[in-house]
């Protein structure tokens, strides 16, 4: 399949995931009926160890271009980066289509638009949940759903050709924060009615049982704080604003006043106390000159960096390279996050950095100080038997968690032929009548490398990976084109390759397999010099792979004067 066919039977809705299944992030999933699309997230993942210089990964979503005017909407599960953050470099190119989300999931989003100086030109529709409305034919419900950040959704659309229930992410917590639990109400109502489809979060489907309430954390940052000794420094998702106010609330308990770090924080904070979401007083936060005149045991400071990111403020703090900011002995360092896969490495050497510099730190593997947003087995089970889907498809996971759900649906009822694990690209076909596979479409991923969106590919991230690991030589060199004589060179410069180990007049040697390349060719006949760079190439690799059993990228530089 070549191309995403408008032509549809209408009895029929057509699905295609464009990211989110196969991976943690990256979130984007587009429902088709009668030639009507809807985009459901929009979500970036943060780049992994291998993809070196790359600062995020979006949705490849170069298959909608031609349909971009079918685009009826983009409906917004909820405000986490993996949901909403590749919009503001997607928008334009799938043509503006409107945005429906609940207040604080586009309250976030606006923030990312202004900055992207997208937000006069967007079109953000504040929803409620249990409130449908109508896009063509598709009638569209938000349902509450709890999860790890305020406002959280699930969306219950109807078409013609049946009902599609999509949990967003979630989890049953009896006793939220906020009060507002997952509406399991509501999805047995949907149950009722009769589902043609659930799509549902796999995420934390490898753990048994129920996952812990938000505010057990709370109970334990209570009773932590009163032991905390000199500064307090607690870093967190800045989305997530349930913990943001535990934090703040378990601090200011232990009579602490409050200094905000890093710009999403300060921003995030801002959106969700503007918007009622935070409930915080004014004189509860203090500016940097104002914690300085504070003692140690009266401050605490909330800031970004808990996945130990290299620019980020915590991890120049742990450095010694923060230049308001230092960690003093005795200090409280607390990670209230998980440990994202991935991220390991860089938050183990955070924590020794700040352990370094006289901290005491407190973290996941530790501590009670977090715990998920996402369902656990028994959770996962009860919304399969309220919503009782006639075809179920397992959505955001790694490819072990879409099948591990696939079986666990079947451990409570679906035959085999009811469930459906699929990727990225894959285009299904459904109807009361079966699930239809339609063939694969391009789904990748784009790279962002600092402005530049997409100019960085494969194949120069595998260049990257090989001068990491090998090293650059580069050979310089001068023929006079009028009669091939070599004026200047060959000379060799390595960046990152050679060792001290090595010979004094290695490179030297270099440069001889170069001369004795460069003599078993005419110079003064050749008509492409790219062929002799070939050449060249292809002397020093043997050559250096002969004699230290390494392979550098290779660079040759042919001057014609």
């Amino acid at each position: 399949m070549s191309e995403f066919s408008p032509h549809l039977d209408p009895q029929s809705i057509r699905l295609l995931p464009l990211g989110g299944l196969g991976e943690i992030g990256l979130n984007m999933l587009v429902l088709e009926h009668g030639g009507e699309l809807l985009i459901i997230d929009c979500g970036l993942m943060f780049p992994e160890a291998s993809m070196l210089g790359i600062d995020l990964v979006i949705p490849d979503i170069s298959i909608l271009e031609q349909r971009r005017d079918d685009i009826r909407a983009i409906l917004l599960t909820h405000g986490h980066e993996d949901h909403i953050g590749a919009l503001p470099f997607h928008l334009e190119n799938l043509g503006f289509p409107p945005i429906y989300g609940t207040t604080l999931t586009l309250g976030l989003l606006e923030g990312k638009l202004k900055e992207h100086q997208l937000l006069s030109q967007a079109m953000l529709h504040p929803t409620r949940v249990r409130e449908p409305f109508s896009l063509g034919d598709f009638e569209i419900e938000f349902f509450r759903a709890a999860h790890s950040i305020v406002d959280g959704a699930g969306l219950a659309i109807r078409t013609p050709a049946g009902l599609i229930v999509h949990t967003g992410d979630f989890k049953l917590d009896q006793t939220p924060v906020d009060g507002e639990k997952t509406d399991l109400a509501r999805l047995a109502e949907y149950g009722e009615d009769g589902v043609l489809l659930l799509l549902s979060d796999s995420t934390n489907v490898e753990k048994e049982g129920f996952t812990l309430s938000e505010r057990s954390v709370g109970e334990s940052l209570r009773d932590l704080f009163p032991r905390c000794r000199g500064r307090v420094i607690a870093a967190t998702f800045s989305s997530n604003i349930h913990r943001l106010q535990q934090l703040i609330d378990a601090g200011t308990a232990a009579g602490r006043k409050v200094h905000v770090n890093g710009r999403s924080m300060v921003a995030n904070i801002a959106t969700a106390r503007q918007l009622g979401y935070l409930q915080v007083q004014d004189e509860t936060f203090v500016t940097r000159g104002q914690l300085r005149d504070l003692e140690p045991e009266e401050s605490m400071i909330l800031t970004t960096g808990s996945q130990g990111e290299p620019l980020s403020a915590l991890t120049r703090i742990a450095m010694d390279d923060h230049k308001q900011l230092q960690i003093e002995p005795g200090d409280t360092v607390i990670l209230s996050s998980k440990f994202i896969p991935g991220n390991e490495k860089a938050i183990a050497e955070l924590i020794n950095h700040l352990y370094r510099r006289g901290a005491e730190v407190y973290y996941e593997k530790t501590s009670e100080i977090h715990v998920s947003g996402h369902a656990s087995q028994e959770e996962l089970k009860i919304v399969l038997g309220l919503v009782k889907p006639k075809f179920f498809i397992p959505i955001h996971g790694e490819y072990r968690h879409l099948v591990k759900h696939s079986q666990l649906a079947q451990q409570v009822g679906l035959e085999p032929s009811q469930t459906r694990v699929i990727e990225n690209g894959e285009v299904l076909r459904i109807s009361s009548n079966g699930v239809q596979s339609e063939g694969q479409l391009a789904a990748g991923k784009i790279f962002v490398d600092g402005k530049g969106v997409g100019d960085v590919g494969h194949m120069e991230l595998r260049d990257r990976r090989h001068l990491a690991h090998h090293g650059l030589v580069t050979v310089v060199l001068a023929i006079n084109q009028a009669n091939g004589t070599i004026i200047f060179g060959p000379e060799l410069f390595a960046r990152g390759f050679a060792t001290e180990e090595m010979a004094p007049d290695y490179l030297d040697q270099a440069a001889q397999v170069v001369r004795t390349t460069l003599s078993e060719h005419s110079l003064e006949a050749v008509a492409d010099w790219d062929e002799i760079r070939v050449e060249v190439r292809k002397g020093l690799r043997r050559f250096f792979n002969r004699t230290i059993d390494r392979r550098p990228l290779i660079l040759p530089v042919i001057l014609e004067l």
